[in-house]
């Protein structure tokens, strides 16, 4: 009998307790949202989380020649570094053909890139270098802008041989 009441005391104590700790641990103060980094942000592949700005392939080879052709070279096929962002007879996995969404392709190098020196770049660099490599892999005209709008609808010359994880996995993948 001791047990029972030992047991229906725990599971009272139990109920309570969580019921204080329901809106969290109070620990910190939350980030108001012009505290919080760009590269923090991350960018869907719908678009979502894409920041204000734009660019143009011809905007983004001045970004290119500024930035990227020391380690890509100086049209995006030589190197040293690869893979290359053109196409090339070489190297069959040119950016155009890597990346599933131009929107990660976006969000990798405003993150990662330049190499040496990481999140340089404005959003306007980002998203006319963006357009500058997929133009140079034919994905875009030369004349095309890209922004928050437009770059979600980019589609992918070999979007359809990825596999999405994500959706394999369901709503709860852990």
């Amino acid at each position: 009998m001791c047990t029972h009441k030992a047991v229906l005391a725990a599971v009272c104590a139990s109920l309570i307790s969580s019921a204080a700790f329901a809106d969290g641990p109070n620990l910190g103060l939350p980030l108001a949202e012009e505290d919080i980094p760009f590269y923090a942000r991350y960018v869907m592949i719908d678009g979502t989380g894409l920041p204000p700005g734009e660019g143009t392939p011809a905007a983004g080879k001045i970004v290119w020649e500024t930035y990227c052709g020391q380690c890509h070279g100086a049209t995006g096929t030589e190197g040293p570094i690869m893979p290359p962002i053109g196409p090339t007879q070489v190297f069959p996995k040119s950016a155009g053909k890597f990346w599933p969404y131009a929107t990660t392709l976006f969000d990798f190098i405003r993150r990662a890139m330049p190499f040496r020196t990481p999140k340089l770049l404005s959003d306007d660099e980002v998203y006319a270098v963006t357009a500058f490599i997929l133009q140079r892999n034919r994905v875009i005209p030369e004349d095309a802008v890209m922004n928050a709008a437009t770059l979600p609808r980019v589609l992918m010359p070999n979007r359809e041989n990825f596999i999405d994880l994500w959706a394999k996995q369901g709503e709860r993948p852990y």
